[in-house]
């Protein structure tokens, strides 16, 4: 999982010398404003979690319907339990999986529906439907078979489902509509790793991406792109604004690290056969995720900041780059490991940790 790499490698750089302690802030929108507009962050109360826990994504149907997910009580290398959050439109509230692991993404549709993968403690993936009260539990083609994950999800229009992972014939992208699930045929590269990412474009593109493997499906064939390089390098977020504009964000330990070494802020632009760097507002940290706004086009994306830690870096776009934009100030280290716009609004949700896991100090942290 990209997110989950990311904080595995995190361990013992984030919180040393400061306090760790629960943060809570106000609960209200920030007010309406232009497109690109500098906005203010607030803290909302997160649900008390068990030790080690952590928000890995976020995904609203709208401004009184959210999903969170991620993991609590990991201990070491051992596997916690998957944590699941949903808003009311009021406060976030615990919703129970009933399963030892993590959930590491989940999209919402406009109907009020939502989808989940992770991971349970045997290593077998997990597929969660929301029902309305409850997640459930929902089948798909080779799961538990050697060689099948899933990573992460995306919805589309109708009830359409789109999951990136891998099973064993290569195939790295499970389609699900009106329940049934089909693997489709495998991209014309080989990769080990499965994509971690996934991103369905306004045009209907199914974009999957990660370490290995960039590529675009247009509903009859596949595209592959060149793989941005890099030296222990990761990749967060994927934003096609056009099949020749596309942004990602990530990190990159180079050479000699970890442990001990903080990761660099990646920002890349392709034109679709290439990438060039951008330089960042900061370098030194991760960028964790990125959105567009109402019609594709960049909008922010959310960020750790290695040289100030106790609040969330934010990048937002001004229409010709990408500028800085802060989150509050907390009395802990501020982990956003995720970012989501809220349709039918102009609000964001982020969520994250206060201390990466396995550290016992880490608590949920969310912000809008």
């Amino acid at each position: 999982m990209r997110r989950r790499r990311f904080i595995g490698g995190l361990g013992g750089l984030v919180g040393a010398g400061l306090g760790l302690a629960s943060m809570r802030g106000g609960t209200a929108w920030a007010a309406p404003g232009l497109p690109g507009e500098t906005r203010e962050w607030q803290a909302v109360p997160a649900p008390e979690a068990a030790p080690a826990a952590q928000l890995l994504d976020v995904a609203a149907a709208g401004p009184g319907l959210a999903w969170a997910v991620g993991e609590e009580g990991r201990y070491g290398s051992a596997r916690g339990t998957a944590l699941t959050l949903v808003w009311d439109g009021t406060a976030w509230q615990r919703t129970g999986t009933g399963f030892g692991g993590y959930l590491g993404s989940v999209a919402a549709a406009s109907d009020g529906s939502a989808w989940a993968v992770g991971t349970d403690t045997s290593g077998t993936a997990r597929l969660l439907a929301w029902d309305g009260p409850a997640w459930r539990e929902a089948d798909f083609p080779r799961r538990g078979a050697p060689g099948t994950s899933l990573a992460a999800v995306a919805t589309g229009p109708r009830g359409h489902v789109w999951v990136s992972g891998r099973n064993s014939d290569g195939s790295v992208l499970l389609h699900g509509h009106r329940g049934k699930w089909t693997w489709l045929e495998a991209p014309p590269v080989t990769t080990t790793i499965p994509p971690y990412g996934i991103h369905r474009a306004p045009c209907g593109d199914i974009w999957v991406y990660g370490s290995e493997l960039v590529a675009r499906w247009d509903g009859a064939a596949w595209t592959v792109l060149p793989t941005p390089g890099g030296i222990r390098a990761g990749f967060t977020g994927l934003l096609p604004v056009a099949r020749d504009d596309i942004w990602m964000t990530g990190y990159d330990y180079g050479v000699g690290g970890p442990p001990g070494k903080p990761p660099g802020v990646r920002l890349l632009h392709g034109d679709g056969t290439g990438w060039e760097y951008v330089t960042a507002p900061f370098g030194v940290g991760v960028l964790t995720g990125i959105v567009g706004d109402a019609q594709g086009r960049p909008d922010r994306i959310s960020g750790w900041d290695f040289w100030d830690q106790t609040r969330a870096h934010y990048l937002r776009w001004d229409g010709t780059a990408w500028v800085s934009e802060r989150g509050p100030v907390a009395t802990t280290p501020v982990v956003m490991n995720a970012l989501a716009t809220v349709p039918g609004s102009d609000g964001y949700w982020a969520v994250g940790t206060t201390s990466p896991p396995p550290s016992t100090t880490a608590r949920p942290r969310i912000e809008r």
